[in-house]
């Protein structure tokens, strides 16, 4: 468990904040690497131990592959599948051991020792991002860094630790030697991350509540009633992880740093290609970087594309967690994208309506089944979304339920979208710059207020 929002926004983050700006700049790093060890252990400090080991493996490995990238590559070569080894074994263990075990004791020749391994929070982020650095090393795409504590500060910084985006090291390369920091940058990152706290706590917080008691009652669900859940949970968590990311993006610039976006309105979309390219985009790009174009990527056969694209997504899938609705969640997203790549998104592309149909109907479809860990409930609620087995059209819960929530769907259709931000843009400038300070305090203002009446809530990703 990570600190509460509170205590996070009202004394860990204005303690750290002035401890890193009253320093002199030599020693901005490591106060932000103790600080980010605090951040990391403050609920299991055992796991403190696991991310130094992850931090040292890749840093001494990235160091040797540097070493022998241009005097013998084959050594290099050994250290660098030996890293992938041993950062997938990590996360493997951690993360994918409770369900191998579970699966594979079904047999009656095997008998796995029942760990009950916890998962580390964050592990599948700062995992992907540790791993990525020996291989841009090795690649000639990122210099070695011989500095650990600067390294380390990479790896484990705070504002995206635990639910992404995830930070490739040659992207922030150059900003662990020296970080401009100014006033505007700052200001623009408070900004920045007010808005996502909203995003989790205005929008996320309140529809999830719709999809919980449609989640609950699995076996009472209408056609209706199973859509209303699913596209209540595709809201929530769109706002949940984009409102995450933007506040990893402002706290970096708080401290100096400039991540990359994550999200760009995937729910404009009008293919499922289109979808991916918009939604989670550090980790399409990651598995696009090293993991689809070293398989091959495009560059042959057809057969090999579809094994390709269909590797990519398995691992997509399971990435997200330990149980086999993820793998199937993945794969079912490889099937129409392997169709459009085939034929299909050329006939999309004739309607934009149609293929904003299609997309949001596909994407949403499939949402039970990413939250639902039970096959079983998953398969039983996207049943009733086809109309086998639901317990009617619609009933008069559905209708006090849409009636209830209908201002927060609007508000978030339209929030998923640019239409606001362009209308934004286009008052006139005295006016914003006297509203957007009262509308960003007044959205602080309530968020607090809502997280200091909610119980615990993390993030959604926190689990992946």
């Amino acid at each position: 468990m990570v600190f509460s929002s509170t205590l996070f926004m009202f004394i860990y983050l204005p303690v750290v904040l002035l401890l890193y700006y009253i320093s002199p700049v030599k020693w901005r790093n490591p106060i932000l690497f103790a600080a980010n060890m605090v951040f990391y252990g403050w609920g299991e400090p055992v796991y403190i131990l696991l991310m130094l080991v992850s931090i040292t493996i890749n840093y001494i490995n990235g160091i040797l592959i540097g070493k022998w990238r241009h005097v013998d590559d084959r050594k290099a070569k050994i250290v660098l599948i030996v890293n992938v080894v041993l950062n997938l074994g990590l996360l493997g263990f951690f993360k994918y051991y409770n369900m191998l075990a579970d699966t594979l004791n079904v047999l009656p020749f095997v008998d796995l020792p029942d760990l009950n391994v916890t998962l580390p929070i964050g592990i599948s982020f700062y995992t992907f991002q540790t791993m990525s650095y020996p291989i841009d090393v090795y690649r000639g795409d990122a210099d070695v860094q011989r500095n650990y504590i600067s390294f380390g500060t990479f790896v484990a910084l705070f504002p995206q630790l635990i639910a992404g985006p995830i930070v490739r090291y040659k992207d922030v390369a150059d900003q662990l030697g020296f970080r401009a920091s100014s006033v505007d940058q700052f200001s623009s990152g408070v900004e920045r991350f007010i808005i996502g706290l909203a995003k989790k706590v205005l929008l996320a917080n309140t529809i999830g509540k719709l999809w919980d008691v449609y989640a609950l009652s699995v076996g009472e669900l209408t056609f209706v009633g199973s859509w209303l859940g699913a596209l209540a949970f595709g809201v929530q968590i769109y706002f949940d992880f984009a409102g995450y990311s933007d506040m990893a993006i402002g706290l970096g610039r708080m401290i100096g740093f400039e991540f990359l976006e994550n999200f760009n309105y995937p729910y404009i979309s009008k293919s499922i290609t289109e979808f991916w390219r918009r939604w989670h985009m550090s980790l399409g790009t990651w598995f696009r970087d090293y993991l689809y174009i070293p398989l091959g990527g495009n560059r042959c056969s057809k057969a090999r594309q579809i094994l390709n694209i269909t590797i990519v997504w398995a691992a997509t899938g399971i990435w997200h967690g330990a149980n086999w609705t993820f793998l199937i969640w993945g794969l079912y997203y490889a099937f129409w994208l392997l169709l459009e790549k085939t034929f299909l998104l050329k006939r999309l592309e004739k309607s934009r309506v149609l293929g904003h149909v299609y997309t949001i109907v596909l994407v949403t479809l499939v949402w039970p089944l990413f939250k639902l860990e039970d096959i079983g409930l998953a398969g039983q609620y996207t049943s009733a979304m086809l109309g086998f087995g639901a317990k009617g059209f619609i009933c008069s819960d559905d209708i006090y339920y849409l009636t209830t929530y209908a201002a927060t769907f609007a508000i978030g259709i339209i929030a998923s979208t640019p239409l606001a931000a362009r209308l934004w843009h286009k008052l006139p400038k005295g006016f914003v710059r006297v509203a957007a300070p009262v509308l960003i305090l007044l959205a602080l203002i309530i968020s607090t207020a809502y997280l200091v009446d909610a119980t615990y809530n993390p993030f959604l990703y926190f689990n992946f």
